[in-house]
């Protein structure tokens, strides 16, 4: 495999120098801590701190009069309710949200997006019909929750043990594992957009490059009817179908499962690997357990790598809309038509008068986890979380679970909910999972191998098992943003190539599989 030298144009990276806190933009009225800092420490010529601000946090370096915006990144990220002093803690108890006009200018900052001369490569596996997979797993998915224990019996005969070394596919070194993905729904539903909205996912699934073989369990009498998904989803050839009131009940029908497994075992293991080109690669982006330092570390580092890949003719996908939400008007710029960016904003109003429906707000979209590590509002967050997406053009955006056919960075419209967004992305064709953290979350989304990027040093050592690449160095001083994302972009193509990640060397990624559920529950 190959990367060429990055030669995409620098971004912009904080200054990481010995001072105690990071200045992000020259019109931000705000500072972050780089470690917790005591009340009396001077941040800017000036300005004492009069409060202990938490590591990652924020504090204030000019007055700030109650209803005037405050801003990080050169962007609004909320509103202060009560005057603010230079020195001050800046968080949930004196900032809020507020509403406030965004250009959306459409298209006014897309450029074309320049091509590496020489294409960066990976070790892939090339199926029948053309498409390249970076992992070869066997599925066994099912239509509904009632016959989600049948597919488990099925594919914990063939588990693997990380912990003892029991390994039932020792025979079988080409085949990465036989996963049940289970759900919760799929009866007691509507059947209009809840009901496609899951076979949409399913179909995705039981398409996805990553799978060799794949198996549906139903139970019989679900709402979810197997027929009805084949022909809706065009699966017909594509997968085997088990219906446990046909066969004749769980016992019979796990020993049917555990020879499909079995036959389709066979096959599988007759699979190679050659040299493909980077343009294969889709790419999921995730952020998750986020903290004050995401948009400074990981997420521009991992926007970083997402323009290599971009320029190596590759696709990328930015979801999870409502921590988009805020910062939109920025990606709608550099849509490549207005009718792309508008698809954008009206996901936005969508989503707002979602969480109005439902006595909610958007700005609850931040976790406890999330203000604990610095991030005040939605708008906060939004604008680090795009970071993931780096600067090249916004090509297309489609809806949940849908499949992605355009090269280049693709917006896809999810929940915020990690497990739930990176689900849709898959089913939409990813055949690789990065996943940003910095309050350490333990993830994995198979068939699709995730990598693990920490926002920080103290995290990363901390957890270290799970984390595969340590951005708190761009914190540190050790390393630019660029180079952090050019060690990013290599290891996807080491990835892709078949090197196994932390969370694969856990298992995970079969319990994260979580369909988007709307609509009532009957």
């Amino acid at each position: 495999m190959t990367s060429p030298a990055m030669t995409s144009p620098a971004m912009t990276s904080p200054a990481m120098t010995s001072t105690p806190v990071i200045r992000l933009h020259p019109d931000d009225s705000v500072l972050i801590a780089r470690a917790t800092l005591l009340p009396g420490v001077e941040v800017a010529e000036g300005v004492v701190t009069s409060d202990r601000i938490p590591a990652g946090h924020k504090v204030a370096i000019r007055p700030i009069a109650v209803g005037e915006p405050i801003r990080r990144y050169g962007q609004i990220i909320g509103f202060a309710t009560a005057p603010i002093v230079p020195g001050q803690h800046i968080h949930t108890h004196n900032c809020g949200m507020g509403d406030f006009a965004r250009d959306y200018a459409f298209g006014m900052d897309a450029k074309p997006t320049p091509n590496f001369d020489l294409p960066a490569t990976f070790e892939g596996i090339r199926r029948a019909d053309g498409r390249v997979a970076t992992r070869n797993y066997i599925g066994l998915l099912t239509s509904v929750n009632c016959s989600a224990h049948v597919a488990s019996l099925v594919a914990d005969v063939f588990k693997r043990n990380p912990f003892s070394g029991h390994d039932p596919l020792a025979d079988y070194p080409n085949v990465d594992g036989v996963v049940a993905l289970t759900h919760k729904t799929g009866c007691g539903m509507t059947q209009d957009e809840p009901l496609t909205l899951l076979r949409r996912t399913l179909g995705g699934y039981a398409r996805h490059a990553n799978f060799a073989a794949v198996v549906v369990l139903g139970l019989g009498c679900e709402i979810n009817q197997i027929g009805g998904l084949m022909q809706e989803q065009k699966l017909a050839g594509r997968l085997r179908e088990l219906q446990i009131q046909e066969i004749g009940g769980t016992r019979k029908t796990t020993e049917a499962g555990i020879a499909f497994v079995k036959e389709a075992l066979q096959d599988a293991n007759r699979v190679t690997r050659e040299t493909v080109p980077a343009s294969e690669l889709t790419v999921a982006l995730q952020c998750g357990g986020s903290d004050g330092y995401s948009g400074i570390s990981a997420n521009p580092a991992l926007g970083a790598a997402s323009d290599l890949l971009v320029r190596h003719g590759g696709t990328v996908i930015l979801s999870e809309t409502p921590e988009t939400y805020g910062a939109e008007h920025l990606l709608t710029r550099r849509a490549v038509s207005r009718e792309v960016g508008e698809k954008l904003v009206a996901l936005m109003r969508w989503w707002e008068d979602y969480t109005r429906r439902e006595g909610a707000e958007m700005n609850a979209n931040p976790s406890p986890g999330n203000k604990a590590g610095g991030l005040t509002t939605i708008l906060e967050k939004s604008l680090g979380a795009m970071a993931k997406a780096g600067s090249t053009n916004l090509v297309d955006v489609v809806n949940y679970a849908e499949a992605v056919t355009r090269k280049g960075f693709v917006f896809m419209d999810t929940p915020g909910y990690d497990p739930v967004a990176a689900t849709g992305q898959v089913a939409g064709g990813a055949n690789m999972v990065c996943f940003t953290t910095g309050r350490g979350s333990v993830f994995g989304c198979k068939p699709a191998p995730s990598i693990k990027l920490a926002t920080n040093s103290p995290m990363y050592r901390r957890m270290e098992d799970d984390m595969d690449i340590n951005c708190g160095t761009i914190l540190d001083g050790e390393e630019s943003v660029q180079q952090c994302g050019q060690r990013i972009f290599d290891l996807m193509l080491r990835v892709a190539s078949g090197e196994r990640t932390k969370s694969e060397s856990f298992d995970f990624g079969g319990a994260e599989f979580a369909p988007w559920v709307l609509g009532a529950t009957m």
